[in-house]
C-alpha cells in the first residue's frame, strides 16, 4: 500500500478492488489489488503537412500545427482520455497517428468540396470548419484542440499554382505602380494648366465686373435724377387732385342739404295723412267686430238645437242597428246550432252504416272460415263451391253463347260419298281414302273463298282428271 501523488499538470487513473470502473484523483491511498497509472494532461502540439486536392483537381500542401491535449474540464472526457489514451505516451507514434490521420482525413475531405480561389481567400473560414471537424472526432478520444494554426499553403513538386500566382500578383502591383506613377504625373500637367487658366479666367472677370460696376454707377446716377424728377410732378399732380376733391365734396354737401330740406317737409304732410288713415282703420275694425259677435250669438243657438236634434236621431238610428244586428247573430247562431245537429245526425249514420259493414265482413269472414272448415282447408273445392252457389258458370255460358251469336260464323258441311262409293265409280280399296282427299279440296277451296275472299292458285285447276267447278259443287250439294 502506498500513497501516491500527482504533478501539478498530471492526474492518477486508479483501478482493481472497491472501484468499478475507473478513478481519477490528483493523489490517493494506492492499495495491492490496486493498479494505478499517472498521465500527463498538458497539451501537445502535433505539426504535419496535409497534402490536399482541391474540387478543381489542384493538389498541394496545407501546413498546419495544432495544439492539442486532454479536455480537463469536462471529467467524462477526461475519463475517455485515460480509458484510450493513458497507456501510450502522448509523443508516441501512435497518438501522433492517430491525430494526424484525424486531421489529415478531416481536412482532405472538406478542401475537396471546395475550390482553390475559395480556399485561398477564406482562410478564416477554412481555418474554423476545419477546427470543428477535427474538433467533432476528437470528442470521441476526450481530446480538445487548444490552437489550430493554419501556415501559408504551398505547391507540390510539379504544380506551380502559388508560384504562378504570386508572380501574377506581383505583375499586378508593378503594373498599379506605373498606373499610379503615370496618373500622378498627369495630375500635376493637368493641375499647372488648370492654375494658369484660372489665373487669365479671374483676371478677365475681374475686368468685365469693373465695367460692369462702372456702368451700373453711371446708370444709377441717371435714374435718380429721373426718380427726383417723376416725385416733383407727382407732388404736383396730388396737389391739384387734392383742391378739385375739396371743391367736390363742397358741392355735394350743398345739394345734400338742399335734398334733405326738402325730404323733411313731403314726410310731414305725409305723416298727417297716415295718420288719418290708422284712426279710420280702427274704427272700421271696431265695427266689424260689433257685427261679428252678434252674429256669431244668433247663428250660435240655433246651430246648438240643431245639434242636439242630430244627436239624437243618430243614438236612434244606432239603438235600431244594433237591435237587428243582435237579431241576425241569434238566427246565425240558431243555424249554426242545426247544422251542427244534421252532421252529428248524419255522422252518426255514417258510423251505424259502417258498424253494419264491419258485423256483416265479420259474418262473412266465419262463414268462409266455416266453409273451408268443412272441405278440410281445400280452397279449390270452396271455390268451385261458391261459383256453383253464386251461378257464376250459368253466367260464362250464357256470355260465351252471346259471343259466338254476334260473331255470326258461316258453317259448311258437306258429304263426298258413302264408303261403298270408290274412285271413278266404286269400289274399295286404299285408293278408297286417296280420292276421299281429293274430293274433300274443292268443297273446302270454296269454304276459303266464300268466308274471305281469297282464289286458289290457277295450276289447281288445271290439273288432269279433275272435274268442273260446276260439277263439283253440283256433287257437294248431291252429297
Amino acid at each position: 500500500m502506498s500513497y501516491r501523488v500527482a504533478k501539478a499538470s498530471q492526474y492518477l487513473a486508479i483501478t482493481g478492488g472497491g472501484i468499478t470502473d475507473i478513478k481519477l484523483a490528483k493523489k490517493s491511498w494506492v492499495f495491492p489489488w490496486q493498479s494505478c497509472t499517472v498521465f500527463d494532461v498538458s497539451p501537445v502540439n502535433y505539426t504535419f503537412e496535409v497534402q490536399a486536392m482541391s474540387s478543381e483537381k489542384l493538389p498541394f500542401v496545407i501546413p498546419a500545427v495544432f495544439t492539442i491535449g486532454p479536455r480537463v474540464d469536462d471529467p467524462h472526457a477526461l475519463l475517455l482520455y485515460a480509458m484510450l489514451m493513458s497507456q501510450h505516451d502522448k509523443h508516441s507514434n501512435h497518438v501522433n497517428e492517430l491525430v494526424q490521420g484525424v486531421i489529415e482525413g478531416e481536412t482532405r475531405v472538406l478542401v475537396a468540396s471546395m475550390t482553390m480561389e475559395e480556399v485561398f481567400k477564406g482562410t478564416k473560414e477554412f481555418k474554423k470548419e476545419v477546427f470543428d471537424k477535427v474538433q467533432l472526432e476528437l470528442n470521441q478520444f476526450g481530446l480538445v484542440i487548444y490552437n489550430a494554426n493554419v501556415k501559408q499553403l504551398v505547391d507540390v513538386p510539379g504544380h506551380e499554382y502559388f508560384s504562378y500566382l504570386g508572380q501574377k500578383t506581383q505583375m499586378e502591383a508593378a503594373n498599379q505602380a506605373k498606373i499610379d506613377v503615370a496618373e500622378a504625373k498627369m495630375k500635376g500637367e493637368v493641375g499647372a494648366k488648370e492654375r494658369n487658366g484660372l489665373t487669365i479666367q479671374n483676371a478677365a472677370k475681374i475686368d468685365a465686373e469693373s465695367k460692369i460696376i462702372s456702368t451700373q454707377r453711371l446708370g444709377e446716377g441717371t435714374k435718380e435724377e429721373i426718380k427726383v424728377k417723376t416725385e416733383v410732378k407727382v407732388f404736383q399732380n396730388e396737389k391739384e387732385a387734392l383742391v378739385a376733391k375739396a371743391d367736390a365734396a363742397l358741392a355735394i354737401q350743398k345739394a345734400a342739404l338742399s335734398q334733405n330740406s326738402r325730404v323733411a317737409e313731403v314726410e310731414a304732410s305725409k305723416a298727417v295723412a297716415l295718420r288719418e288713415a290708422e284712426l279710420q282703420t280702427k274704427v272700421e275694425k271696431m265695427n266689424a267686430l260689433t257685427r261679428t259677435e252678434k252674429l256669431k250669438a244668433e247663428f250660435l243657438s240655433k246651430a246648438s238645437v240643431e245639434y242636439e236634434t242630430k244627436v239624437q236621431e243618430a243614438n236612434w238610428e244606432l239603438y235600431n242597428k244594433q237591435k237587428q244586428a243582435e237579431a241576425v247573430l241569434y238566427e246565425k247562431q240558431k243555424q249554426a246550432e242545426a247544422m251542427k245537429a244534421a252532421a252529428d245526425a248524419a255522422f252518426y249514420s255514417k258510423q251505424k252504416d259502417a258498424e253494419g259493414l264491419v258485423a256483416m265482413a265479420e259474418a262473412q269472414g266465419k262463414y268462409l272460415k266455416t266453409l273451408l272448415g268443412a272441405v278440410n282447408n281445400d280452397y279449390s273445392s270452396m271455390r268451385d263451391f261458391l261459383m256453383i252457389n253464386n251461378g257464376i258458370y250459368q253466367e260464362i255460358a250464357k256470355t260465351n253463347a252471346l259471343a259466338i251469336r254476334d260473331l255470326q260464323p258461316k258453317i259448311s258441311v258437306w258429304n263426298h260419298g258413302g264408303a261403298e262409293q270408290g274412285m271413278n265409280g266404286g269400289g274399295k280399296g286404299p285408293m278408297n281414302d286417296i280420292a276421299g282427299l281429293y274430293k274433300m279440296l274443292p268443297p273446302v277451296l270454296d269454304t276459303v273463298y266464300e268466308q274471305t275472299g281469297m282464289q286458289p292458285p290457277a295450276w289447281i285447276g288445271t290439273l288432269r282428271g279433275t272435274e268442273p267447278k260446276q260439277s263439283l259443287q253440283a256433287q257437294q250439294h248431291r252429297g
